[in-house]
């Protein structure tokens, strides 16, 4: 009886003892690397769809990078919603408390606003915030200087044209409206369909506003912006705003409302009509429907003074931390990834962006070559800093317009009153 007694009370002296070494070491590990490595899922959240398969890529270059450097098991739950729905989305997730990790903006729109609601982690002291151009820094930083995010896209865009048709038919690019409309003469003599239209996905028919204010305030109304946002301005000084809309409008293509950007970027690469109020940003989707394509980038006219003829120059969707994710240490490693130097080349030439960093090392894209002529000439416009509620107003009023269900005098009126709104909600 005494043996056996001997035999319990060792067992149980032996179980205590393990069970005593492992509290130890779960309590020197902290992180549980000793176990496999800690965990960590991070939620990413990014409105471009199209660009699936080279975000996948890449961040599962970071995990495994991860893995290797500093033994965290990273699991990424990327959401990739419709362009449509994003901004709404990620709005209401972020009032909501239900924030991703990493999220992206529209650096020039989004920034400010999100900023003061408190959304943007500091990223000042992460590594990447070096690597940037001096060019491109200032639209990732925020007025009392800290720099809240890293930037995928810069732009510099007006509209696309095909470059064929015009090669073929002897067009030079217009440089006024009364230019334009000799060049919309000479496509439908030969049969060919001067504009795509894409109404469906309703940012496109916004892009005609920052294009149409960036001419104007270049040239015949300097202080637009400024009266507009001490509430003494008027669209009505934008009198050009419906002129490239309505030539557009008429000669493009037909059932512009069934059809959106990815339709549209098939249908521009297989030669369906000649220009296309669109970025540079569809490259990948356009080259994807057609590989040989060619086409350029080039200024919107707007009126008749070749002086407002100007390529607009945007940095749009950047990458940024949420104050509220409880992963930061892990998301800010992949903000720094975004830039790394070994690896940010391929990533940015497989999204067909352009270089943003010193560490970028690829030969520039053809149409970004032929763009860079007209920003060493001087021809561009800063994207102007219209308030973000006033762009999304201009979605659903140019959509309403072309349609036929609004009048240029509503269009004004609802983009004077959201302006106001916006006035009123950032005092």
């Amino acid at each position: 009886m005494k043996k056996a007694f001997s035999l319990i009370l060792v067992f149980v002296l032996v179980i205590s003892m393990l069970a005593a070494c492992g509290s130890a070491n779960d309590s020197a590990s902290g992180d549980g690397k000793e176990n496999g490595g800690k965990q960590v899922e991070l939620k990413i959240f990014i409105g471009q769809p199209r660009f699936k398969e080279q975000y996948e890529t890449y961040f599962d270059q970071f995990v495994k990078k991860e893995k290797a450097e500093k033994n965290i098991d990273v699991k990424i739950k990327l959401e990739l919603p419709n362009v449509n729905q994003a901004s709404q989305l990620l709005k209401t997730r972020l009032a909501s408390g239900d924030s991703p990790d990493i999220f992206s903006l529209h650096a020039v729109n989004d920034i400010p606003v999100f900023n003061k609601a408190g959304y943007l982690e500091d990223l000042s002291k992460e590594p990447f915030a070096d690597k940037l151009y001096d060019t491109i820094k200032p639209a990732v930083t925020t007025t009392d200087g800290k720099v809240v995010a890293v930037p995928l896209e810069t732009l510099q865009w007006g509209y696309l044209y095909n470059k064929k048709i015009f090669n073929d038919l002897g067009l030079k690019l217009p440089q006024t409206v009364s230019e334009m409309k000799e060049t919309v003469k000479v496509l439908k003599q030969n049969k060919v369909t001067p504009f795509l239209l894409t109404y469906k996905d309703a940012y496109i028919p916004q892009l005609f506003l920052p294009l149409t204010v960036g001419g104007t305030i270049s040239t015949e109304t300097p202080d637009f912006m400024k009266d507009m946002n001490a509430g003494k301005g008027s669209f009505k000084e934008i009198k050009d705003m419906f002129t490239m809309m309505d030539l557009a409008n008429s000669n493009g293509t037909t059932r512009a409302f069934e059809n959106g950007q990815d339709q549209g970027a098939a249908d521009f690469a297989n030669g369906k009509a000649a220009m296309w109020v669109q970025g540079p940003w569809m490259a990948e989707s356009i080259l994807k429907a057609n590989k040989d394509f060619e086409f350029g980038v080039a200024p919107m006219p707007i009126n008749d003074d070749p002086k407002a003829t100007l390529l607009n120059l945007s940095t749009s969707t950047s990458l940024a931390v949420s104050k509220m994710s409880k992963n930061k240490d892990v998301a800010k490693d992949l903000i720094n990834y975004i830039l790394d130097d070994k690896d940010s080349s391929d990533f940015y030439k497989s999204l067909g962006f352009n270089p943003i960093s010193k560490v970028h090392t690829f030969e520039p894209f053809p149409w970004l070559k032929e763009s860079s002529e007209y920003v060493s000439q001087g021809k561009t416009v800063q994207d102007p800093a219209i308030p973000i509620a006033v762009k999304d107003e201009s979605q659903k009023l140019f959509q309403s317009y072309l349609a036929g269900d609004a009048s240029k005098a509503e269009v004004i009126k609802g983009l004077d009153r959201a302006w106001e709104q916006s006035n009123k909600n950032n005092k």
